[in-house]
């Protein structure tokens, strides 16, 4: 009951582990009006629901000019993250179509890891919302469409962890017009609508039709003191002998919010601008070596994936060969004992034909015998001879044909014979074959083989024996180089992930309704259209390059 704001959100810090508090506070709302928790104030004594329980929401108040830089801690990273990729669903940042499905790619990075097509198929992110509705309406495309321009590239994102791809995330989405802004209605002395925008860079005049790009801009720099009476605030330029400048808000409650936005950016602007306190200091010498650790750990266990995959690959070899060998032995058998069969076979008509050779040279034989006999025997009448002759005559062709006969019998034999021979040698060679199959070793050296990994990582005593957390300036240099070398990459893939953007732009264009752009849609194409593809704290500088008092006159004359 006595608990003060600043109670209630040390105890969410510390429940979360967040050390960054300066960006967060805890916010709620008053007939339709966003409030903050004040850290000197009894929780009760605000001016809310006595309802219980009572609603609170831990929110980034305050948003960094660079996250990259600023954002030190991976915890507050991630609630960035969480909290702009929410904004941007929600449509409280405009985001364009092909800057939308990039940021979906590194969103599911953060969320399922690096892209596997045998884990991740299609369909997968079905359940998934990644895009503004507004997106998805402005597109005659189906969620299967997007789905694949997203996974594209989600592929190409290999290797980042969850940390590094949200911190791309909040790269890109740090130079969308509305991001980190707070807009509220007011008018000018002229009686002009208005919007006030209040971010990390200073104070910003817009047209109440255009959030994206501001009339007018003051950096926190110019700007001396900020005041409020009743509905009418006060800016006191740095420079005295500029006229001070008023507007009106629509309600005193209203004021009271915009000058704690204005009093803790102008705060964190001044603050970046300086040394970095003692525990800042800690807290990223503490992320240096926790990135340098993550980092070891990370190439430690990219080591040991590279490992088992080696491994799977050489066992999956074996396996194949393995099989391939099983395959031969069998085909090996099967020929072998084709081979007998046909030996048989051919042993069993050779021996057949040799026998009707030896009979039919037999019956020649006798066949020649009556020949004889049938000469010899003496033909007393002439009829007896002519008879005789002619039985003579026949007896020699019947001869002759007997004898043709076991001619081609015997080559036939000593056709077989050879036939048996050649069978015998292929069945030899068969037995000598399935001999070199069944003693080949199935398996290589052991020394060619990596040695699979031990289940229990943390019994893997190598590691653990040469990661040390004693980090010597050594580490820190090469640690600095790494991250330079990272910024340059980063630089070089800019202009390759512009030209990504416009191939996306280029190839959905045709499938774009136009009767569904939005006025925000509408105004961002102008702003490409006349070339204003220059970054966020770009277009700002322009806007300031006028000097403060014709500012200060241009926005009396709105």
């Amino acid at each position: 009951m006595k608990w003060k704001g600043k109670d209630l959100f040390d105890l969410v810090c510390r429940t979360l582990g967040l050390r960054e508090t300066w960006f967060f506070g805890l916010q709620y709302t008053i007939k339709d009006t966003v409030a903050w928790l004040k850290m000197d104030k009894k929780v009760l004594d605000h001016d809310v629901s006595k309802e219980e329980p009572v609603t609170f929401h831990f929110l980034a108040k305050f948003y960094p000019e660079n996250a990259e830089e600023e954002l030190v801690q991976e915890i507050t990273q991630h609630l960035f993250f969480l909290q702009v990729k929410k904004q941007i669903l929600d449509e409280k940042i405009y985001c364009p179509p092909e800057a939308s499905v990039l940021l979906a790619s590194y969103a599911v990075q953060a969320k399922y890891g690096d892209y596997d097509p045998s884990v991740h198929k299609r369909g997968f992110l079905a359940q998934e919302e990644l895009l503004p509705k507004r997106v998805i309406n402005l597109y005659q495309m189906t969620p299967e469409m997007w789905e694949e321009r997203i996974t594209a590239w989600y592929a190409e994102h290999r290797g980042r962890a969850r940390d590094e791809a949200e911190m791309e995330y909040l790269k890109i989405a740090q130079d969308l017009e509305m991001y980190g802004v707070n807009y509220f209605a007011i008018r000018n002395k002229k009686g002009t609508e208005l919007l006030l925008g209040v971010d990390a860079l200073g104070l910003h005049i817009y047209d109440p039709e255009n959030r994206l790009t501001p009339k007018i801009s003051f950096p926190w720099n110019e700007i001396r003191n900020i005041s409020y009476s009743d509905k009418e605030f006060t800016i006191k330029p740095l420079d005295k002998k500029i006229d001070v400048f008023k507007f009106n808000s629509s309600k005193l409650r209203v004021n009271k919010l915009i000058l704690q936005l204005c009093i803790g950016n102008h705060d964190l602007f001044m603050r970046r601008r300086k040394a970095d306190s003692l525990e800042v200091q800690q807290m990223k010498a503490q992320a240096r070596e926790e990135k340098a650790r993550k980092q070891m750990e990370r190439q430690r266990l990219a080591r040991e994936k590279q490992m088992r995959e080696e491994a799977e690959r050489t066992r999956d070899e074996l396996e194949r060969r393995l099989l391939q060998m099983k395959e031969e032995a069998t085909m090996a058998n099967e020929a072998l004992m084709r081979s007998e069969e046909t030996a048989d076979l051919l042993a069993e008509k050779a021996q057949i034909t040799e026998e009707e050779a030896k009979l039919l040279a037999q019956k020649a034989a006798e066949a020649e015998q009556e020949m004889q006999r049938i000469k010899a025997t003496a033909i007393r009448t002439e009829e007896e001879k002519r008879l005789m002759e002619q039985k003579v005559l026949e007896a020699e062709v019947l001869a002759l044909k007997m004898a043709e006969e076991s001619e081609r019998r015997a080559k036939e034999a000593d056709q077989l014979k050879q036939d048996l021979q050649e069978a015998r040698e292929a069945e030899r060679r068969a037995k000598q074959k399935l001999l070199e199959i069944t003693t080949k070793p199935t398996y290589p050296p052991m020394n060619s083989i990596p040695a699979p990994l031990p289940p229990d990582i943390s019994s893997f005593n190598l590691i653990a024996d040469s990661l040390s957390f004693d980090f010597k300036d050594t580490d820190m240099k090469r640690l600095s180089m790494e991250i330079e070398k990272e910024k340059v990459e980063y630089m070089e893939k800019s202009k390759h992930l512009q030209e990504q953007l416009n191939e996306l732009k280029t190839e959905i264009e045709a499938l774009k309704l136009k009767e569904r752009e939005t006025a925000l849609d509408i105004l961002h194409n102008e702003n490409s259209d006349r070339g204003g593809t220059s970054s966020k704290h770009n277009t700002i500088k322009k806007l300031t390059l006028q000097s403060a008092k014709s500012r200060v006159a241009f926005f009396e004359e709105l």
